[in-house]
């Protein structure tokens, strides 16, 4: 066993014993489901096709057209 897993497991153990859980590291694809409350992620707008989606109005609590469902705020200053 060399150094390094050594001391992952010591801290497995440690981690173990303060939060009384397994420690499990976030692969990549776990990430996905973080998407949109802690990462800051540009909007993108909704596809079909390639073609972009136009939004149903007569859903006015869900925008179809952007993915996620809202709009971005407008970055243009009113003047």
């Amino acid at each position: 066993m060399s150094d390094l897993e050594k001391f992952k497991e010591v801290v497995d153990d440690v981690w173990k014993m303060i939060f009384g859980t397994e420690r499990r590291p976030l692969k990549h694809t776990d990430l996905s489901k973080f998407e949109g409350m802690y990462m800051d992620k540009k909007p993108k707008r909704a596809r079909t096709k390639g073609k972009f989606k136009a939004d149903d109005k007569s859903t006015k609590e869900i925008n179809e057209a952007w993915v996620g469902g809202k709009k971005p705020k407008s970055k243009l200053n009113n003047k």
